[in-house]
């Protein structure tokens, strides 16, 4: 095998079964092959639009029948996914019935990737999923994980898991096994599942080769690299990229309050510079399943070869504890007005962890009503696109979305904004409210007074 970058050759780790590759790569290119997704969410779903939109017959799994429900009747559980192209989906079956996977030539894991309560990687979801295919596997299928994890996880924990299946087939040799990271934007109308290039490792050439035929009937590019080490890696990267550099407006915002200068005039002026600077902006905490979580696989892996990964864990430090700041700059902030936070009502505005999505993954919303109620402060939400707070892996909030009238808005002491949704009208929040702190800069010069807001 030549690498794509290097040119260096790489042995073959062993040889398929005669004549296996030639005729999968055959029912890939005729859309014969079935295709099976393992997991209905964020990434999993655009699999199957995508894969269906090819003109594939696609099996949809997953554990939560209540989603499985939704779309058999042809409705969404995603905002940003209309449910009139789950209804115009041809060919498509979602199931809760793992056993079908016997049937699929070609099965995608997009299964979550949390972290517990050591901050560790929580792989439940991907070896529980290994488990569930192993038990149905057969000679020349092709499975693939595209969830965000640490290196290894495919060539050594999920082919072990496999290989373990009671025909005793081998990766590489009897199925191919790939990896390929999920690069998913919810919401995002520049870039979709079809128009961002796609990277892909394989066990063996063989099984690289099988992978790219796969994603090369949905994409616009694929990527092949040596390995599937290197695949896994690349999201790693891709994501502590932002984080650090998020880390580090966090911290400057805190330095530049103190010098009194405003962080967000500053970088509106310094990315007017066309080479050189990316613009990256600071806020309440991290949210998304992957900047606040995907870190902290490396860092765990990286222990294992005794290697620390100080500026990693340094951004992760400055990230985390940015919910904590911001409670601490609300206290300030009613202090000033002659209020207490202690029994303080506090009106949180979004609940989603970015603008303009229902997404509430890792979103720090729920940190920071945690935090304000643990201080005494009587804390409601309101979120245009989730009317109830749904129950997290680590937060159970039981709360509705508060409607955003002028009647409720002047109910507050507070009016926190944690998510800038474009449904939020500044300058009716503005009028409405006693006091604002904003960590998104919703609120910008020449809306009106800004003495009563406060950015945090």
């Amino acid at each position: 095998m030549i690498t794509p970058k290097t040119g260096e050759t790489i042995p073959e780790r062993a040889e398929p079964a005669p004549g296996g590759r030639l005729e999968l790569i055959e029912k890939i290119r005729s859309r014969e092959a079935r295709i099976g997704v393992i997991g209905l969410g964020y990434v999993g779903l655009p699999l199957v639009s995508e894969f269906s939109r090819a003109g594939f017959d696609v099996t949809g799994f997953d554990i939560d029948a209540e989603k499985v429900n939704l779309l058999k009747q042809g409705k969404s559980y995603i905002r940003h996914i209309d449910g009139k192209k789950i209804r115009n989906l041809k060919s498509f079956i979602p199931t809760t019935d793992f056993s079908h996977i016997s049937e699929m030539d070609c099965i995608i894991a997009c299964v979550p990737t949390p972290l517990n309560a050591n901050r560790e990687p929580d792989m439940t979801y991907v070896f529980g999923t290994a488990m569930s295919i192993a038990g149905h596997l057969r000679r020349g299928q092709l499975i693939v994980l595209e969830s965000t994890t640490y290196p290894g996880t495919t060539d050594e924990d999920m082919k072990a898991i496999l290989e373990r299946n009671i025909d005793g087939l081998k990766a590489g040799i009897d199925f191919y096994l790939a990896y390929s990271p999920e690069r998913e934007d919810p919401n995002n109308h520049d870039f979709s599942t079809r128009t961002i290039p796609k990277v892909v490792g394989g066990y063996t050439q063989k099984c690289l080769g099988a992978a790219k035929a796969l994603y090369d009937t949905i994409v616009v590019r694929t990527i092949p690299v040596s390995s599937t080490r290197v695949a896994e890696t690349t999201k790693l990267l891709e994501n502590i990229y932002r984080a650090v550099n998020i880390a580090l407006v966090n911290e400057l915002k805190g330095l530049f309050e103190r010098m009194d200068i405003d962080i967000w005039e500053v970088i509106e002026a310094s990315k007017t510079k066309p080479f050189g600077f990316q613009a990256f902006y600071p806020g309440p905490g991290l949210g998304g399943h992957c900047i606040p979580i995907d870190p902290f696989y490396l860092t765990w892996k990286a222990r294992q070869y005794d290697c620390p990964t100080k500026f990693i864990e340094l951004a992760g430090e400055i990230n985390t504890a940015m919910p904590y700041r911001v409670v601490e700059r609300t206290g300030e902030a009613l202090n000033e007005c002659g209020k207490c936070l202690k029994g303080a009502k506090v009106l949180v505005l979004g609940l989603a962890y970015k603008k303009d999505v229902d997404d509430t993954r890792e979103s720090p919303s729920f940190k920071l009503m945690e935090i304000l109620e643990g201080k005494g402060a009587i804390v409601d939400y309101n979120d245009p696109f989730i009317p109830v707070a749904p129950k997290m892996r680590r937060f159970n909030v039981e709360k509705i979305s508060v409607p955003l009238t002028a009647e409720n808005l002047k109910s507050y002491d507070c009016v926190l904004v944690a998510t800038d949704h474009s449904a939020y009208d500044p300058r009716f929040i503005l009028e409405h409210s006693k006091l604002i702190v904003d960590t998104r800069n919703l609120i910008k010069d020449g809306c009106g007074d800004l003495g009563k807001i406060k950015k945090a």
